[in-house]
């Protein structure tokens, strides 16, 4: 594909990330909400649909994330190879890491299906409780796709591949995520930053998005340096 067409179809599967990532978020908030394990399984019996389309929405931005690595190393390879490299395989990672929606199936086992109330009250409940904090923690693909977007942010700022501001934003908000997600993980970090942590690249990502489908990636020698 030319570099035109990569850059399109990056901006494009950009937006469909975004988009499929707010849908769910918003879906899954409308599924569990209730006060206690108990209500919030009885809400998610309800919206059974919506956590269905959750599990769509997730392969969705799993397949985007693949789609990201390919096209965005296409741009980006010929000012460094290996950087680019790496940067996709942190993309290819993310996609990879996660497609695990074991969390999301059981809730919706445990909240719909026949035999689950089988289990033990204080059984259900402890893990009905389990798969809402697997669903409610940020797994390892956030930390993935904070470094991939930091070595391509990092490309096409020093490779002036679109403007100079918009590539400080992608490499700032990157490098804010970078040292934030693995926190979430580990959970030294919590509360509503880890919202907020995330405006920035979302900014960035729309503004790019827009840029690449209307303006596209500009070609620059190989030895462009800051």
């Amino acid at each position: 594909m030319t570099r035109a067409t990569n850059a399109r179809i990056a901006g494009f599967t950009f937006l469909i990330y975004i988009a499929a990532g707010i849908t769910s978020m918003m879906l899954t908030a409308r599924a569990t909400t209730g006060s206690g394990v108990a209500a919030q399984l009885a809400t998610i019996a309800q919206h059974a649909t919506d956590v269905r389309l959750t599990i769509l929405l997730t392969l969705v931005m799993n397949l985007s994330a693949l789609v990201l690595g390919v096209t965005l190393y296409a741009i980006t390879r010929e000012q460094d190879r290996d950087l680019a490299l790496l940067g996709m395989t942190c993309r290819v990672a993310e996609g990879i890491a996660g497609m695990d929606v074991s969390g999301t199936l059981g809730l919706l086992w445990l909240a719909t299906a026949t035999d689950a109330p089988a289990l033990a009250g204080s059984g259900a409940s402890a893990l009905g409780a389990f798969f809402l904090k697997m669903g409610q923690t940020m797994g390892a693909s956030a930390t993935f796709f904070a470094i991939g977007s930091t070595f391509f942010s990092w490309l096409l700022l020093r490779g002036r591949m679109i403007p100079v501001p918009l590539a400080w934003l992608g490499v700032v908000a990157s490098v804010l995520l970078v040292v934030c997600c693995p926190l979430v993980l580990a959970g030294l970090l919590g509360g509503p930053v880890t919202t907020y942590m995330w405006l920035p690249m979302l900014l960035f990502e729309v503004v790019l998005a827009l840029w690449l489908i209307l303006k596209g990636a500009a070609p620059v020698p190989r030895t462009a340096k800051l």
